[in-house]
């Protein structure tokens, strides 16, 4: 049942005007796959400028301030494409569109000093109803010193999910699709003629229908990520083939790895089509360092960290809900379903998995910085404005010294306190 749905454009109205040049001097800039030391940034109105052609050019002013970077590394800002709440906000759990408004605020805030400068809000499986009420408030909207982080979309993280691989997710609300794309319409409550904001969608593609409903999914713009799964390898890879372009917080439900048959893990060996991205939650708790360094070894390329956090992040050990459901965060930062045990998401910041994956996989500061900057940008579609320090580029940027602790951030050319 094709329709005109379509991503909403977020960018119309990006920043806000400062109308105020800035040149970011002595800097050592995350750019092209290296390291650059004899650069400088220029940003006006919210943007990086072409430093070359603005020095050059006849119409070149003086800035308005000369910011001294004193060596640092610069790096675009990180971006979380899988985050279901933070500092007591839960985006799984309707309580009104004000309180929901509020959570976004909150955590859009609150990610800044952690150098999140964009993030994907992640609704966990859920009853049609709660999309159909958090959907329409969870807009994307821009980031700037006042908003926070930018809001890139939602990221809809079931109920198209296998139920035997639910983990924290409550497997009442898991369902099949008989009817294909319709019953992503009827469940998400999407209307012809209307904008939507899901931007990133979890699936197990051997659910009945799922398959069958990727190539209408994609043309609608959303990004289709396989996760919560037992696929067999054949059916992971004909995801793929339909258009899917990454897997969800890789070794985590899903069919564990088998020499015979090595199911979704084993899509970081193909050679018969393109390798995916795959998230992956650097925490030492959701997979062992050794699992992280093997998927870095395979892919390198298509490392992307997530927190998966939930809303016991950045808030001291305790009892929580995560999308209704009571969990427990322990003095070692572990949260689980009390009643289960299972893991229910993480409470890490996005620094810290960058500093993890550089120490769990011996990769480069380069390496570590562009899986959760570039490749994120790029698993959406939007590398040419986000994930990159190249002209046009949003001015979304992090200051860091050489053990990726952040001295400095930046949102839309602003500098905010951390």
């Amino acid at each position: 049942m094709p329709f005109p749905i379509s991503f909403n454009s977020m960018h119309d109205e990006r920043h806000e005007n400062t109308s105020r040049l800035i040149k970011i001097i002595n800097g050592r800039l995350i750019r092209d796959h290296k390291i650059v030391e004899d650069d400088v940034l220029y940003i006006y109105d919210g943007k990086i400028l072409d430093s070359q052609n603005y020095f050059f050019s006849a119409n070149g002013d003086v800035p308005d301030e000369i910011i001294d970077a004193k060596g640092l590394l610069i790096s675009p800002g990180f971006i979380d494409v899988q985050i279901n709440g933070a500092f007591g906000s839960d985006f799984s759990d309707w309580q009104g569109e004000e309180n929901m408004r509020c959570n976004v605020d909150n955590v859009a805030k609150g990610l800044l000093k952690y150098g999140c400068t964009s993030f994907v809000p992640t609704i966990i499986s859920s009853k049609s109803e709660i999309y159909q009420k958090v959907l329409p408030v969870l807009k994307t909207r821009k980031g700037n010193k006042t908003n926070g982080a930018e809001v890139l979309g939602v990221h809809l993280e079931g109920p198209f999910i296998q139920s035997s691989q639910h983990g924290a997710h409550e497997v009442s609300h898991v369902r099949t699709a008989p009817n294909g794309f319709s019953d992503f319409v009827e469940t998400y409550g999407l209307r012809e003629g209307n904008d939507h904001n899901i931007r990133l969608i979890t699936v197990a593609p051997e659910v009945e229908g799922v398959l069958d409903s990727l190539k209408d999914l994609i043309r609608i713009g959303v990004t289709v990520s396989i996760g919560h799964s037992s696929a067999t390898v054949a059916q992971a890879e004909e995801a793929v083939e339909k258009g899917a372009k990454s897997i969800t917080h890789l070794f985590n439900a899903m069919q564990q790895f088998h020499h015979r048959d090595p199911g979704i893990i084993g899509m970081l060996g193909t050679t018969r089509i393109p390798r995916p991205y795959y998230g992956i939650i650097c925490d030492g708790i959701h997979a062992h360092p050794n699992s992280i360094k093997i998927a870095y070894d395979s892919h390198p390329s298509g490392a992307i960290l997530v927190t998966d956090a939930m809303a016991a992040m950045g808030l001291p050990p305790g009892d929580y809900t995560f999308g209704g459901i009571p969990v427990r965060k322990t003095a070692d930062d572990k949260v689980e379903v009390i009643k289960t045990g299972r893991l229910a998401g993480s409470v890490i910041t996005m620094d810290s998995c960058v500093r993890n994956f550089k120490k769990f996989t011996g990769c480069s500061i380069i390496e570590a910085i562009e899986a959760a900057t570039l490749h994120p940008a790029e698993l959406l579609g939007i590398q040419h404005i986000k994930g990159t320090l190249h002209a046009g580029a949003d001015a979304d940027l992090v200051f860091l010294n050489e053990d990726l602790r952040i001295v400095r951030c930046f949102i839309a050319g602003e500098e905010i306190e951390i």
